[in-house]
């Protein structure tokens, strides 16, 4: 983690130095911008951690495990890529679920399966923007492109596992 935030303050610094070239006045609009966002996270960040918490003292361990723990191999891949698909909401929600999870035993090819496939699937996202917008049609061809998508990253994962 620390790593990350080293090579995000890195590109920050890169981002600011080539932006003093380009137009001074960009430092001001860039610190506008960040400082609406960070507002918003501020507000839904905390109550989605806590959520988190009371999600963790609630699931059972033991299912946990059973359901999509490191054991459970292809069947736990594929239990997972289901919940990732129906599982709602943005990445406050979806990440804090996953450090639950995580905490309660479950594999990290379970979860990669589960990201990717709320990352690809996101069934709410389907129905609320995709069909409106592009149509039935296209959104069964996307979604039936991208069906196995999540559980080979789960079974990628498991065979880099191996490597490191």
């Amino acid at each position: 983690m620390l790593g990350a935030t080293a090579l995000l303050a890195v590109l920050l610094a890169a981002a600011a130095l080539w932006a003093q070239q380009r137009d001074a006045s960009l430092h001001r609009q860039a610190a506008e911008q960040g400082l609406a966002q960070l507002r918003g996270l501020l507000l839904v960040l905390p109550v989605a951690l806590v959520a988190a918490g009371f999600l963790g003292a609630l699931i059972p361990e033991d299912r946990v495990v059973a359901l999509v723990g490191g054991g459970s191999g292809l069947r736990g891949i594929l239990i997972a890529s289901l919940i990732g698909s129906i599982l709602p909401g943005g990445p406050m929600v979806t990440f804090p679920i996953v450090v639950v999870l995580f905490d309660a035993g479950a594999g990290t090819p379970q979860m990669v399966a589960l990201l990717t496939s709320w990352s690809v699937l996101a069934l709410h996202r389907v129905l609320a923007f995709e069909i409106p917008l592009v149509g039935v049609a296209f959104s069964l061809r996307r979604l039936a492109a991208s069906l196995l998508l999540p559980p080979i990253a789960g079974l990628l994962s498991a065979g880099l596992l191996l490597l490191f």
